[in-house]
């Protein structure tokens, strides 16, 4: 695995190192020590995939409040998506930016979500999925997230969504400009 740090301490983009020969390929997708390597110490305990029909899909910006706060590690399957990760950690250097990097089931790449993070998407492609790993079951009481166009964030989105969720339309602005 090749490990690129993004912009946003513990944020990581992840490629993977193919081997190949004529039945295709092998890669390894994970590895705890490899991990561990790059100064990142964490446990997965739950998966999940969202699958979206459409291109032009949102979801986000979502999170976990403590004490339920989570990394993620985030791999689109199929498609491709527009991947954005917000820092929300109040004493990081790099508090309300954000980060971005296309993720497609053709390159096979991931980025690092660290906990303290919010985290969303846009399909760049109809029958776009993501597979998630997580550090922590989801507690519905500590989820939370703010609007995906923010623009105390400003995230600069490739294309204006065409589908976003009531509940997501529905986040509030982060608090305090």
């Amino acid at each position: 695995m090749i490990f690129t740090p993004l912009e946003l301490a513990g944020a990581f983009r992840i490629d993977v190192e193919a081997h190949r020969d004529e039945r295709g390929l092998f890669a390894r997708t994970y590895c705890e020590e490899e991990f561990a390597a790059h100064g990142v110490d964490v446990r997965f305990r739950q998966c999940s995939v969202s699958f979206n029909a459409r291109r032009g899909t949102l979801r986000g910006m979502h999170f976990q409040a403590e004490p339920h706060a989570e990394d993620k590690l985030v791999r689109c399957t199929a498609g491709a998506v527009f991947d954005v990760i917000v820092d929300l950690r109040p004493g990081s250097a790099t508090y309300r930016r954000w980060c971005a990097a296309e993720l497609g089931a053709a390159d096979r790449r991931a980025l690092l979500v660290p906990r303290g993070c919010a985290h969303g998407f846009l399909t760049l492609s109809d029958d776009a999925e993501v597979f998630y790993m997580i550090s922590t079951p989801y507690a519905a009481a500590s989820s939370r997230g703010f609007r995906w166009d923010d623009p105390a964030v400003g995230i600069d989105w490739p294309f204006a969504p065409t589908i976003v969720s009531a509940r997501d339309a529905a986040l509030p602005l982060l608090a305090g400009g």
